[in-house]
């Protein structure tokens, strides 16, 4: 019953980014932690107050969490139940099927589509859930049995591992609690077919934030050589190919996930145009360098080199790095595509590494594009900063 629903209340004078204005978290310098509080299992539901004990909304509560409020509803009594959650779901599936024309996407988005800490991804008849966040996990057979009843999929698979569960306080978890996954799911983007290994691969399986910088770099790549660092399952390459490159060269540090690249190749007919090579980036591109090799353009697209503010100056260091050696490898008047996940490294400190880079490898470029995440990966209004993805594409004299 609501109420028996346990009470929090926010901290007087708010900042910039309170609940007040719309922020969907609150942290713990914002919040009352007194004994009672504390105790609050993970993942409650409570009801919001202000400090002047106004209802405010309902939040879910994680004491152990630096984030300690989750805001779910402006509704101080609103049921956090399958209910709401197929709402929730309804509104995000409407503007997806707006902005595709096939069931492959992020279906929620975390904060921006209104359940924080969730992320699902959709694969056609399959979908993966990250609950990444206490309330979701507690709630995730209801979550589940609402993404089927308003997506109508039959595989559901429960993929809870990262560094976001960690500072939950979450275990590990990786379960299909719906369905069978028997292979990979080839996923058509682009003109290009990729394979998702929804239980090995990285995080979901694919990423589809890249899906409007891999179109964008497809067309530099026409009739060019392309080297593709950093491939992953060879999400620039193969878009590339697809829209008529020479040739694609994939490398990455898999092997798991370079041979799914060449089963997406194959499957789009593209093999005969596609290789790979297995190695870490860095000595790769040196030993590419040393051979003499050149393309006609050459994608960067690593891991979150400062996924925190700690991390910032060794990842942008890292990013200068990249830059430089992607720098080395492009021909007269070919593109360098460099790219950043880092939450950390926000648009104006990447760029400012990479053009140190380019800098370094005695190479002169304009800036031709700077691209952000598909429209399926939205910004909150109140979280500028969690427009995370950065790709900046150059062309080098």
């Amino acid at each position: 019953m609501l109420f028996d629903r346990p009470t929090v209340r926010l901290r007087p004078r708010p900042g910039r980014r309170s609940a007040a204005a719309g922020a969907p978290w609150s942290f713990t310098d914002e919040v009352v932690l007194d004994r009672r509080t504390k105790a609050i299992l993970p993942g409650t539901i409570a009801t919001l107050e202000s400090a002047e004990r106004e209802p405010m909304g309902t939040v879910a509560v994680n004491p152990g969490s630096r984030i300690v409020l989750r805001h779910l509803d402006p509704d101080p009594s609103a049921e956090i139940d399958e209910a709401w959650l197929r709402s929730r779901l309804t509104r995000a599936l409407e503007l997806r099927e707006v902005l595709f024309d096939a069931p492959f996407y992020r279906l929620v988005h975390a904060e921006a589509d209104g359940l924080p800490g969730v992320i699902i991804d959709r694969f056609g008849d399959a979908a993966v859930i990250q609950p990444n966040a206490a309330w979701a996990d507690l709630l995730v057979e209801a979550l589940v049995s609402a993404l089927q009843a308003v997506t109508g999929v039959t595989t559901v698979v429960v993929n809870g591992q990262g560094r976001a569960r960690g500072l939950e306080g979450l275990p590990e978890r990786m379960d299909i609690l719906r369905g069978r996954v028997e292979a990979p799911i080839p996923v058509p983007m682009n003109g290009a077919v990729y394979m998702a290994d929804l239980i090995g691969g990285q995080k979901t399986g694919l990423f589809f934030d890249q899906r409007p910088n891999h179109a964008f770099a497809a067309r530099l790549g026409r009739g060019r050589d392309v080297l593709d660092v950093f491939s992953h399952v060879g999400g620039f390459g193969l878009a590339a190919l697809a829209a008529g490159a020479s040739s694609a060269l994939a490398v990455d540090g898999s092997a798991a996930a370079l041979e799914l690249a060449a089963q997406g190749a194959e499957a789009a007919g593209l093999s005969a145009r596609f290789d790979t090579r297995r190695g870490d980036a860095f000595d790769t591109m040196a030993a590419l360098a040393a051979e003499g090799a050149r393309f006609g353009m050459v994608i960067c697209d690593p891991p979150a080199f400062a996924p925190s503010k700690a991390a910032l100056e060794p990842g942008l260091r890292a990013y200068e790095k990249v830059a430089r050696l992607g720098a080395s490898l492009v021909s007269p008047g070919g593109f360098l595509g460099l790219c950043s996940c880092s939450h950390a490294a926000d648009l104006e400190r990447f760029r400012a590494a990479s053009l140190r880079g380019v800098a370094r490898a005695r190479r002169q470029g304009q800036i031709l594009h700077v691209g952000g995440p598909g429209p399926d990966h939205p910004v909150h209004s109140a979280l500028s900063e969690t427009s995370y993805l950065k790709a900046i594409f150059l062309r080098l004299d």
